[in-house]
């Protein structure tokens, strides 16, 4: 008979019989790594006097995480994931299972001991155990610029250079990424390797370059944070850690590097009423660490603070939104001035419902406001024949009225991206633009100066998106009455922050209302959200996937 025990495991049979484990996710996951054979099937083998087909089996179990919480220990053999037998089962059917299991997993598992865990090791049955990706780290490995360079022949090419804790390592080109990546997956099959920009025939100008950069820092970025990888010689010899440098050997300078990501520096962010707030940070904090000292900084709770994220400050004051892997100290310490940090903190908040509700802690009000200010004086916010009692409402000090009269604006809360090439647009350019309830394509010339046609596609439209890192393309796909779906690409260096956009008002769009409500104010009915798929599977991520990430087969 089973009994519940207070952990929320059930008994099934005795001490090492099988027993039922309910894991509930957090943020970080379900605290646990699976590892076991690649393929199905297998010799059977007695554990305490039964018959078993190899098993899947965890790991690494996260300290503190939910599966310790949860009962789960090291060396237990897997026999049901929510009710599913998965005995004898291959890896990435077990792995898949647990992840779609939403924000909890059951588990029916055996436990064993040290002896009988080397004993059921897959290797000793013939099996091909998967390789091991759960401890991970965050290593300070970026790509910031890029030079011109002459090859043996006299050809010019574009070199990547790849910093360490923010010293030089080594500058490689693209093709040397590209045999890396297929070296690494040959090493590491069962490894899900994060996406390489593609190839192209022709010469990039500077903005595909650009985004090239970006790409291959990202997928450094992924393959360095696995251990086992980082530590592989394909990479080591890639990074050149083994060679001498400078007089001192390759392990030297890895070895120093590391010290240098707890060195502590003062970094300054800029806020919404223009004035520097001064913080201590490592020198190879990535943004969420940055952000969360920023806001404790200026008295964000941890409510209040997802209305927030930092922003790096670009020609004519267009403001992009930092991703979660950047390191926000190399930016700055390129662009810094004496008066003004390029990273400014700013309002990442498209829902005018929310902003009221968040206007209601004098913190975030004041931070609303001084950004509200900004927005009308350099036009980013059109005041129109509101500009006047606007100006009025400020001299007062009338915060809260004039955040009233701003949201009535048509553009506050919008953001528009610098024109760009776009494929539905044989001559010209586009302007685009992004808010809670459309998106926006507004013809210009390759100058950008606007034109009077304009295409509006509001989210009930708009079914799948993706960021195409091989044409360094924002994509999306929509459907008019009548018509076939079509596919539009937008050739922005800012496609991720598009995406990323499109992601947040997805988010918002599912937040509460006071009165229990989701979706749009102005409709009767909320709009269906877009997903992140595409049509060409290839090509396309399912939204659910994408919302994962980049992640081994292993951590859960």
């Amino acid at each position: 008979m089973s009994q519940e025990n207070s952990d929320g495991s059930v008994d099934v049979g005795g001490d090492k019989g099988p027993h039922l484990v309910k894991v509930v996710k957090n943020q970080q996951g379900f605290g646990f790594n699976v590892r076991g054979q690649v393929s199905e099937g297998g010799q059977l083998k007695s554990i305490a006097g039964d018959l078993y087909a190899p098993m899947q089996y965890i790991s690494q179990v996260l300290e503190s995480g939910p599966a310790e919480e949860a009962g789960l220990v090291v060396g237990d053999r897997i026999l049901e994931v929510n009710g599913q037998s998965v005995e004898g089962a291959e890896h990435q059917l077990v792995v898949q299972l647990i992840r779609n299991s939403g924000k909890e997993v059951n588990l029916l598992v055996i436990s064993v001991t040290e002896d009988e865990a080397r004993r059921l090791e897959p290797d000793s049955s013939g099996g091909v155990s998967a390789m091991d990706y759960f401890e991970r780290r965050s290593v300070p490995v970026s790509v910031p610029d890029t030079k011109k360079l002459t090859d043996e022949t006299g050809k010019e090419y574009v070199g990547f250079c790849i910093y360490l804790a923010n010293k030089t390592l080594v500058t490689r080109r693209y093709r040397e990424f590209d045999s890396l990546n297929t070296n690494l997956k040959r090493q590491f099959s069962d490894f899900i390797f994060p996406k390489l920009p593609g190839k192209r025939p022709f010469a990039l100008n500077e903005t595909q370059i650009d985004a090239r950069r970006r790409g291959l820092e990202d997928f450094l970025d992924k393959v360095c944070s696995a251990r086992v990888i980082f530590e592989s010689d394909l990479l080591q010899d890639f990074l050149e850690l083994k060679k001498p440098q400078g007089g001192k050997s390759g392990a030297e300078v890895k070895k120093a590097a590391e010290p240098a990501a707890e060195k502590k520096i003062d970094f300054r962010v800029t806020l919404p009423d223009r004035t520097l707030i001064t913080i201590t940070i490592s020198e190879h904090s990535r943004t969420p660490e940055v952000f969360e000292i920023v806001a404790a900084k200026v008295g964000l709770t941890t409510e209040t603070k997802k209305y927030f994220a930092l922003f790096q400050r670009l020609e004519h004051d267009f403001d992009r939104k930092l991703q979660s892997t950047e390191f926000p100290h190399i930016l700055y310490v390129q662009k810094y001035s004496s008066g003004e940090s390029c990273i400014h903190l700013r309002k990442w908040l498209f829902s005018r419902t929310h902003e009221v509700i968040a206007n209601s802690n004098d913190t975030v009000q004041n931070l609303f406001y001084h950004q509200a200010v900004e927005d009308v004086n350099k036009g980013k916010a059109t005041a129109g024949d509101s500009l006047s009692q606007l100006k009025t409402l400020k001299s007062q000090g009338k915060k809260q009225q004039y955040l009233d009269l701003a949201q009535t604006l048509s553009d506050y809360s919008i953001i528009q991206f610098p024109h760009c090439a776009c494929d539905a647009r044989k001559a010209g350019h586009v302007m685009v633009t992004i808010g809670l309830d459309s998106l926006k394509l507004k013809a210009c010339t390759k100058e950008g100066m606007l034109e009077s046609q304009e295409h509006v596609f509001t989210w009930n439209m708009i079914s799948n998106y993706e960021a195409d890192l091989e044409e360094a393309a924002f994509t999306f796909q929509y459907s008019r009455e009548g018509k076939e779906p079509r596919w539009v690409k937008v050739f922005s260096p800012y496609y991720r922050y598009m995406e990323m956009c499109v992601d947040r008002i997805n988010e918002e769009l599912l937040w509460k209302k006071p009165d229990g409500s989701v979706g749009l104010a102005s409709e009767a009915t909320p709009k269906a959200a877009p997903t992140k798929k595409a049509a060409n599977p290839v090509k396309g991520k399912a939204k659910d996937a994408l919302k994962v990430g980049a992640i081994t087969n292993d951590d859960l």
